[in-house]
């Protein structure tokens, strides 16, 4: 409310308030390219940047290249409900999260992952822990043997016929959501420092609450500073989104590795928490 503010004032301070978010729109803009359908077609570099080069058939390499759904779409939450973006994210992940409250920051880091082993053919790799230490692997699924859970305890049963297919896939991943989270996830992964940090590596603090990011790029300029970008899913369960960052508008959705605390829009890290798969 500006009651009390003569006109000339109010008018002039309107103006200006334009004339600022015209600014912040037309720098953030300029790093957001509408048509592109990949996160490195969509998100622009800034000046002096080039981002790293992966090994191709990486993980790394993979996160880099993931597809978005169109510029200006909306996050949904598994139920179909629409989640803010207001200085949230910057795009949407083009990935199924299906109508289950599952696919929350650590499971939809652990879907691209998993898809990724999958889609590269190696299957025998998919194996997750249970938040009790019990492995998980994809490949004694694929052999009919279904994980049977009591108490604090599981174990393998064999009750289904050999199969690998998606709606299998679908199954074995809808377990690992369910009894998996940052606790598991964060047991699993190698720590590694700060200024290491390569696409495919994550920011996570395991634990209730805890949560988890996944760095989808990373590039730097020729005196060795480094920039990235993050995404994430939350809860309830909702589609992976790209990041903001809430801390440079100008220079969002770019994030500057410098500092010891990571401040996103939802959650902040130290830099102790950037950890990596073991394979």
């Amino acid at each position: 409310m500006l009651t009390g503010i003569p006109l000339m004032k109010r008018t002039s301070l309107f103006i200006l308030a334009i004339l600022c978010y015209a600014t912040t729109y037309a720098q953030h803009s300029k790093l957001i390219d509408p048509k592109g359908q990949t996160i490195q077609k969509r998100i622009l570099l800034p000046q002096g940047f080039n981002r790293l080069a992966c090994k191709e058939g990486s993980f790394g390499a993979y996160v880099q290249n993931t597809p978005l759904l169109p510029d200006g779409s909306q996050v949904h939450y598994f139920n179909g409900k629409v989640k803010s973006g207001d200085g949230i994210y910057v795009a949407v992940v083009n990935m199924d999260i299906g109508n289950k409250d599952l696919q929350q920051c650590a499971d939809v880091i652990m879907h691209v992952r998993a898809e990724y082993l999958y889609k590269t053919n190696q299957k025998d790799k998919i194996k997750f822990k249970l938040t009790n230490g019990f492995e998980v692997g994809y490949a004694k699924w694929m052999q009919g043997y279904r994980v049977a859970i009591k108490g604090n305890s599981a174990t393998w049963v064999k009750s289904a016929a050999p199969a690998d297919n998606v709606k299998t896939f679908e199954a074995y991943m809808d377990l690992i959501y369910t009894y998996c989270g940052t606790l598991s996830l964060s047991r699993e992964l190698k720590k590694i420092k700060y200024a290491d940090l390569q696409p495919g590596d994550l920011l996570i603090k395991g634990g209730s609450p805890g949560h988890a990011e996944l760095v989808m790029d990373v590039a730097q300029d020729k005196n060795g500073n480094k920039i990235y970008l993050l995404a994430q899913s939350y809860m309830p369960a909702q589609q992976m989104q790209i990041l903001a960052n809430p801390e440079n508008k100008s220079f969002s959705p770019w994030y500057e590795l410098k500092g010891d605390t990571i401040i996103t829009p939802e959650w902040d890290f130290t830099s102790e928490q950037v950890m990596r798969f073991a394979d």
